[in-house]
């Protein structure tokens, strides 16, 4: 079994910043690629940054520069830092990580989510 626990969500206020936080736990004898996803009522969820292992990250177009993303691979554990946030940021945003269990079993997970408001 492999738990993603998400942190950090909140209501803040536009030009505000939060930090996102994502820690996987269970049988884990590896995690490669982490990242957060986003989704509003009535529209599909969206990527808004990836992480593989090494480092190497990727992001939405419309965020890049104002969202981080970053990562621990000892604590298997990932952050998104958001800076300058806007009231369409507000959502609830998705952990996901792709987790071996053993060399070779490996599956997608995703957290149970987190809210984020963006509003005065």
């Amino acid at each position: 079994q492999v738990q993603l626990a998400e942190s950090g969500g909140g209501l803040v206020q536009p030009g505000g910043s939060l930090t996102l936080e994502c820690a996987a736990s269970g049988s884990i004898y590896r995690v490669n690629s982490m990242g957060w996803y986003r989704q509003v009522p009535g529209k599909e969820r969206e990527l808004v940054a990836t992480i593989t292992a090494s480092g190497s990250s990727t992001y939405a177009d419309s965020l890049q520069g104002r969202f981080t993303i970053s990562r621990n691979n000892a604590k298997n554990t990932v952050w998104l830092r958001m800076n300058n946030l806007e009231p369409d940021d507000t959502a609830v945003y998705y952990c996901r990580a792709t987790v071996y269990t053993t060399m070779w079993d490996g599956e997608r997970y995703w957290g149970q989510g987190v809210q984020v408001t963006v509003s005065s």
